[in-house]
């Protein structure tokens, strides 16, 4: 799918805001990408899924992992095009991803991690620390939108996307839409 029809379709879906976001990270932007919005619907879902399958199909993936929330649906859509199995972390008691309802990896496993979009990386890392001890090959980091965390994301190969969108972000004491007085929004909790 070309870049420009997958821009449009994600902002007809509603998975593009525009205004003045408090993000995951703890930072704030001026976009804010919502893509369970885009995910919400099926053809939709499973056209993203390929598109970023397409992106590793020559690596032999044999299971794709999605950090919860945001990588769930992703992982399973990309699993599904790839003939692999999905699984996903999730936070522990302790705050942290983990692998947990019984899910298993072996060591060598050729594993794909993916996520819906991606500023810091921070839920990507975790994960990636997560799988560790199973001693899995991680071949390849995708995800639908990157926002520009190339300069951000500290993980062992860089992120393949869809749709990269550089898209300031600002630590809260340094951000100017709060000096201008636009109200903060928090789209998840809505």
């Amino acid at each position: 799918m070309a870049k420009d029809e997958l821009l449009r379709k994600l902002q007809e879906a509603g998975a593009i805001l525009e205004g003045h976001f408090h993000l995951t990270s703890g930072r704030h932007s001026s976009r804010f990408f919502l893509l369970a919005r885009a995910f919400q619907y099926p053809p939709l879902a499973e056209e993203l899924g390929k598109g970023v399958a397409g992106l590793f199909s020559d690596l032999k993936v044999q299971t794709v992992v999605g950090p919860a929330m945001g990588g769930i649906l992703l992982a399973h859509e990309v699993a599904r095009s790839l003939g692999a199995r999905s699984i996903f972390t999730e936070k522990d008691g302790q705050g942290k991803m983990a692998l947990r309802r019984g899910f298993q990896l072996h060591a060598g496993e050729r594993i794909l991690l993916v996520e819906d979009a991606v500023t810091t990386g921070g839920s990507l890392r975790q994960s990636y620390e997560a799988l560790k001890p199973w001693e899995p090959q991680v071949v390849g980091i995708g995800a639908v939108v990157d926002r520009g965390s190339t300069q951000k994301v500290q993980l062992p190969m860089a992120i393949k996307a869809l749709l990269e969108l550089p898209t300031p972000d600002w630590a809260p004491e340094e951000c100017p839409l709060c000096r201008d007085g636009v109200p903060l929004q928090e789209p998840k909790k809505g």
